[in-house]
């Protein structure tokens, strides 16, 4: 009788114990899993957080000192900032980016869109055409600089020879203050625009083709497809394009440094330019750091505004 009566209690208990074994084998698993995952997790975010959080903590810090970066720091609180105002250079080297960046967007914004919309229309050697659009972005930024720089010779530049056929110019590209903005910016278009155009093709795939039947079928020309159909449907592209064109050319550093040196007359002196002048030229390390500073503040409160401003018009 024992032995029949303890059989239903061992029953019961192994019934009322088994939701609870394979339970804590799944929180076991999970815990397994996290840590593996923080394993891998943390080598990466301490890589990460020595070569890109702590230079910019280190450069906040530096932006308050007086340096050589071998001796041992002066503090000097807000010195840095305001011998950087006092600078007449800075309003020169913010003026001329505004002005790289203005002229960036008015040539090199709507370029890659309409080079999209023309290779979109092509039936055969489109792929051709994309390895072209896409070639510059492959050359090496100084070596496209160097062969522009050749294009751009007043003597037996590339550009000045064909216009001679036609009885125009010589013109001094580089050397003139009123055209070496635009010269830049030329090349600059010419050299970055390759990815923007591949990114418009793609999206362009996506566009269903039912919306043009139904745009042509209304009689709508190519002007009212291109506005009511084609820009509707790449309005979160080109907002995010824009958004990159504008944080790049912000920071425009090679092409003035390789082409001009800033000139002339400090014509194509931009604000990264500036930077690398305080640091490397003049020594002045917590003058570049301050800078530098000032412009991720601006950078963030420029992205920041752009998609607060965009976010509705993307979304609709």
């Amino acid at each position: 009788m024992s032995l029949l009566a303890t059989e239903p209690t061992r029953a019961a208990a192994v019934s009322k114990e088994s939701p609870a074994g394979p339970a804590r084998r799944r929180r076991g698993r999970a815990v397994r899993g996290q840590l593996t995952a923080w394993a891998f997790l943390v080598p990466a975010l301490l890589v990460f957080g020595f070569f890109a959080w702590w230079p910019i903590l280190r450069g906040l810090l530096i932006s308050f000192q007086r340096t050589n970066l071998t001796d041992p720091p002066t503090w000097v609180g807000l010195d840095n900032f305001r011998s950087l105002f006092a600078d007449p250079l800075l309003t020169t080297a913010v003026g001329n980016t505004l002005l790289f960046v203005a002229l960036a967007v008015l040539i090199g914004f709507p370029a890659p869109l309409l080079l999209a919309a023309v290779i979109s229309t092509v039936r055969r050697g489109a792929g051709v055409y994309r390895f072209l659009v896409y070639l510059p972005v492959v050359i090496p930024p100084v070596v496209a600089i160097l062969l522009w720089k050749w294009f751009y010779d007043p003597g037996s530049g590339l550009f000045n020879s064909a216009l001679g056929l036609v009885g125009l110019g010589p013109y001094s590209w580089l050397e003139s203050s009123g055209s070496a903005m635009l010269s830049l910016v030329l090349e600059a278009t010419w050299a970055g625009m390759g990815g923007a155009v591949l990114i418009y093709l793609a999206a362009m795939v996506g566009i269903p083709g039912e919306l043009y039947e139904a745009a042509e079928v209304d009689g709508a020309g190519v002007r009212r497809r291109v506005w009511h159909v084609l820009l509707p449907q790449l309005r979160s592209v080109i907002g995010l394009l824009l958004l990159v064109q504008l944080l790049n050319t912000v920071q425009v550093f090679t092409e003035p440094y390789v082409f001009t040196g800033g000139g002339p007359e400090s014509a194509t002196l931009t604000v990264l330019l500036l930077i690398f002048r305080y640091a490397f030229q003049d020594g002045a390390y917590g003058q570049a750091a301050a800078l530098s500073c000032l412009m991720v503040i601006v950078l963030a409160l420029l992205s920041a505004v752009y998609l607060r401003v965009t976010r509705t018009w993307s979304s609709s």
